[in-house]
């Protein structure tokens, strides 16, 4: 397996540092609202690199994340008169509500912040022992000059780094880069005692802290969107490092790439972010996340309602597929190898689903009975490597906008024998007729010597 590391900027041979248990952390979701089509990505991407380790590692444990103290939920739960939790619990449900609507499966863990307080209090006395961090002001911050490496994974100079650092240039920090550890909480705010005072934690320390609880002081792969990488994913290396010796907090970083809209940037001022809780209401959950891994994950997705059509589309074709082919799937040992291949470079999906693809082609073109089970059972083990495929093709078929059937294969079927009792009549109008009909409506007629075949166009 080749896998992309942030990191050193190549493609590298992935080798986790025990083949016996292989670590992955993702982070997951603020819980203050409900998730953008952005926020799926990642779910979507690092849920296929979960299910390929499965294939070949036999423990793979994945942390994703849940942050569930920040001023975000804060101002939320005041705008709404309610307690913090009240928000937190709602928009967590919703997330994973939604993540399984498009068949990511559960992490291993779920670790919440609001969990690991007192060990995130232990790992700042760490960093003060060493000289990494200092108090001021009811504050205890990160001195980023400690750390020699910062900078490292984004690549960014120091200029470039303050000038995106996006924080606030407090007068009791020494350094315009330093980051808060820990800050005060005002009564009305969440807040946990501690020898600085009441306050909370900095999002950073969070996930470096729920890492080190679960995973260990190095991991295998540290994964997210490509927007985490600075300031967010560099400030866990830098006080990982810290509080662990000087230690990797992971060997590998991966980060998916940005996602548009229509190909404008996705914003609350443009009014255009979606949301998935909301397509989820108007297309199968499927569709939704085969369009996700249309694009190479490193690379910019541009997401139109054209290529979610497409995309279910391109799922009808596929499940038609499966549906024609009779009698029972032969179990595959593995998934085919065409998808194996794709995936272990880099987590290639659009060459998964060509492969994907081929493999329908090949089942539509035969007609022996044990290599239609064998294809079957192929198509059915590589959609699940894929995350696709999950449901019974009558099912997905049935399944449209607002209830009504996507595709009625019945009436199909019922043309295409009055069509083929017209063809034997020689009534050639009538058939010519019906051909037209349903070319009108996307289908295709393939006509063999013992009987006709259909299929979407496209």
């Amino acid at each position: 397996m080749q896998l992309y590391n942030s990191m050193t900027g190549r493609k590298e041979r992935f080798q986790p540092a025990d083949p016996n248990r292989v670590t992955m952390y993702v982070c997951g979701p603020t819980v203050y609202s409900y998730a953008h089509i952005g926020n799926a990505r990642p779910a979507v991407v690092f849920d296929v690199l979960f299910r390929l380790l499965r294939q070949t590692y036999p423990q793979v444990v994945y942390a994703r994340n849940l942050t569930d103290i920040d001023d975000k939920i804060i101002q939320a739960a005041a705008a709404q008169s309610v307690p913090t939790e009240v928000i937190t619990e709602r928009f967590a449900a919703a997330y994973n509500a939604d993540m399984a609507a498009m068949n990511v499966l559960p992490p291993t863990l779920e670790p919440r912040a609001t969990q690991h307080v007192p060990q995130m209090l232990a790992m700042i006395e760490r960093l003060l022992a060493s000289g990494a961090a200092y108090e001021a002001e009811g504050h205890v911050l990160f001195h980023v000059p400690s750390f020699p490496g910062y900078g490292a994974l984004s690549k960014r100079s120091r200029e470039e780094m303050i000038d995106g650092a996006r924080v606030e240039v407090a007068p009791y920090k020494r350094d315009p880069a330093d980051f808060v550890l820990w800050k005060p909480s005002t009564p009305e705010q969440p807040g946990w005692d501690s020898r600085f005072g009441r306050g909370r934690p900095g999002w950073h320390l969070e996930c470096s802290v729920m890492i080190e609880s679960h995973l260990g002081e190095t991991i295998d792969i540290h994964a997210g969107g490509i927007d985490l990488k600075f300031p967010h994913h560099e400030n866990e290396i830098a006080q990982s490092a810290c509080a662990h010796g000087g230690r990797a907090l992971a060997r590998f970083w991966l980060h998916n790439g940005f996602l548009d809209i229509e190909d404008e940037k996705m914003s609350k001022s443009l009014g255009n972010v979606l949301l998935p809780h909301d397509l989820l209401q108007e297309v199968p959950g499927e569709a939704i996340r085969f369009a996700l891994l249309a694009a190479h994950y490193r690379k910019p997705l541009n997401w139109t309602r054209a290529g979610l059509d497409r995309a279910r589309h391109a799922l009808d074709r596929l499940y038609l597929t499966l549906r024609r082919l009779p009698g029972e799937a032969m179990p595959a040992a593995s998934p085919p190898a065409g998808i194996l291949a794709a995936l272990a470079d880099d987590l290639n999906t659009p060459k998964a689903q060509a492969a994907l693809f081929d493999l329908a082609r090949e089942a539509n073109s035969t007609d022996d009975p044990a290599r239609q089970a064998v294809l079957k059972g192929e198509l059915l083990a590589a959609g699940n490597l894929l995350g696709l495929l999950q449901i019974e093709p009558e099912q997905w078929l049935r399944q449209g906008s607002g209830g009504e059937p996507a595709i009625d294969s019945a009436a199909i079927e019922r043309l295409l024998v009055e069509r083929q009792a017209a063809r034997a009549a020689r009534d050639f109008e009538l058939a010519d007729r019906i051909r037209d009909q349903l070319a009108a409506e996307g289908v295709i007629i393939e006509d063999g010597p013992a009987a006709s075949r259909w299929r979407l166009a496209g």
